[in-house]
Order: structure tokens, then C-alpha cells, then sequence
């Protein structure tokens, strides 16, 4: 099986990045990440304005997926998450939803082992782990790997975990995905502005569906289907995965419009995903067992 090493990054996604790993659709394979500080932070020493932001969240690839093209749609499974021996968290003037309150840089080094992150001696959280970041090229322009958007990207959406399939509109041929931004653990929303960051590596599984209309993320669990918007304003980006969802469940179901709003507002759930970055991502979520849907296409 193919490993992919974490020495190859980008810090932009962009068409204009030439693949550097190669795979076929249907293939399973493993990719090492490093943390979103790509390694700066190693010890409680090292504070956020002491690094370099500029390189933060970069991802490894691009991974071209041979057979992939625009008007297709990605889909990337979650086979398996291995993450590294400690996870880093900071606070920093600013930074996060209460971040005003916050007078000074604090670094905090938390282990992680037998299935725990070891937030201090009294408390031990279970892991969750996830990937931060996911995406493809655009078909236009150069995104920094921070910035989530209609290519996916920073996300930051807890349920990319194991488990999970991610679905991602192709704009360029070969897809050129990248990926990187592990967590241990993180809550809906990432409030103080960051998870437990960790490096690791992670096992994906890359199927192309040919042809099929998708303009933004979609993701699929075990137990629902989810629309996902990042915009700028919160208002937007949940008016958009609510119109995403809407128009799903009107394929899915044969619903007329009026019909699949009620649906939506009866069943589903609109979610936050992170809301600490610029552009926010929101997620609606469409339970299968209430609506029966088997699978997003």
C-alpha cells in the first residue's frame, strides 16, 4: 500500500500545483500529516506569535486521482486515523469566540495515550479523532489551505473521522486532493479558536463517481447525510446548506419544493462546524433512518 510522506505540502490549493503522489480510483492509501503548525510548536516554550502563520494548516499533496475530472465528484472514505504520542493547544490575545479576553499566549502540550488525551491529571478525554483540513483545486484562483470554500479545505467539521465519506466536487482533472490538520479531539464550532493539534497519519479509500452535480461538500455517515457551506457571514452559509439540503431531499424523495422544506424543518438539524476562522462552515443534517436514504448517490 502506498504511504504518502507528510514532506510534500502545499499552502495554497490551486490548479497551478502540480501533483506530486499519484492514485487510481478505488485505491486505498495511507498519507502522514504534521500538525497545523507544521511542527513549530513542540513544547510549551514555543507561543503562537513566536511562529510562522503563514505555514499553518498546510496540506499534503496534491494527490492526483487518475480518471477524475470536472463535473465529477470525489469520494474520499475514512479508513483509519493513527495520530501521534501529544497534541497541542494555544490561547493567544484574539484568538477564538471569547479571544478579547485573553491577555496573554499560553501554550499547553497534552498527551495522548491509550485511547485518551490527557488534558491534566484530573481530566482525561477520549479521543475523536479528525481531519481538519480536505480539499481539491479550484477551478479558479489560489486558496489558502486556512480558507474553506466550495472546494472543501479547512473545514474543520468534527464527523471527517473514520467512518465517514467525504464527497467533493472535481473543477480539475486528476482532482489534485490535499489534506492535513489532525485533531485528537475538537467540539463543534473549534471555539477557542483551535483542537488538540496533532500530527498523525490517516488511511483513505478515493472513489471517482462520474457526472454527477455537486456544487459544494457533501459528507456521509453511518446514520445520516450532510450539506455543508462556508461562507463569511453565518447567515449565508446556513441559507446555503439549508437551499443544498432542500434540493437533495427533493431528488432524493421526488418532493416538490414545498414539500422537502417541510421535511427539512420536521427531521433535519442545521449544525455549526467551526466558527473562529474568517469564513465559517455550517453543516445540515439529514438523519437516513428518518428519511431512508441509503446513500448520497
Amino acid at each position: 500500500m502506498k504511504v504518502f510522506a507528510k514532506d510534500q505540502v502545499v499552502f495554497d490549493f490551486s490548479k497551478a500545483n502540480a501533483p506530486v503522489y499519484f492514485v487510481e480510483a478505488g485505491e486505498t492509501f495511507w498519507v502522514e500529516t504534521d500538525d497545523c503548525y507544521s511542527g513549530q510548536i513542540k513544547t510549551e516554550k514555543v507561543l503562537r506569535p513566536d511562529i510562522d502563520i503563514s505555514i499553518m494548516d498546510c496540506s499534503v499533496g496534491p494527490i492526483a486521482v487518475n480518471g477524475a475530472g470536472p463535473g465529477d465528484v470525489l469520494c474520499v472514505e475514512v479508513l483509519a486515523i493513527q495520530l501521534a504520542e501529544q497534541g497541542v493547544m494555544v490561547t493567544s490575545p484574539g484568538l477564538g469566540v471569547l479571544g478579547e479576553k485573553i491577555t496573554k499566549a499560553h501554550t499547553k502540550i497534552i498527551p495522548i495515550k491509550n485511547g485518551f488525551a490527557e488534558f491534566n491529571e484530573r481530566i482525561k478525554l477520549p479521543l475523536t479523532p479528525m481531519i481538519g483540513v480536505l480539499g481539491v483545486a479550484p477551478a479558479e484562483g489560489s486558496v489558502h489551505c486556512a480558507v474553506p470554500g466550495d472546494h472543501g479545505s479547512n473545514m474543520d467539521t468534527k464527523l471527517v473521522k473514520v467512518g465517514s465519506r467525504v464527497y467533493l466536487p472535481v473543477f480539475v482533472s486528476g482532482a489534485n486532493m490535499a489534506l492535513g490538520d489532525l485533531h485528537a479531539c475538537m467540539g463543534d464550532g473549534e471555539l477557542s479558536g483551535t483542537g488538540i493539534e496533532t500530527a498523525g497519519r490517516v488511511c483513505l479509500k478515493v472513489d471517482v463517481i462520474k457526472k454527477q452535480k455537486l456544487q459544494r461538500p457533501m459528507l456521509e455517515t453511518a446514520e445520516a447525510v450532510y450539506t455543508l457551506a462556508s461562507k463569511n457571514d453565518i447567515n449565508e452559509a446556513i441559507k446555503t446548506a439549508v437551499n443544498d439540503m432542500v434540493e437533495f431531499l427533493m431528488l432524493k424523495k421526488s418532493l416538490d419544493f414545498a414539500d422537502a422544506y417541510r421535511l427539512l424543518s420536521a427531521a433535519c438539524d442545521i449544525q455549526i462546524s467551526q466558527l473562529v476562522n474568517e469564513t465559517i462552515t455550517v453543516r445540515v443534517k439529514a438523519p437516513k433512518l428518518d428519511l431512508q436514504l441509503q446513500s448520497v448517490f
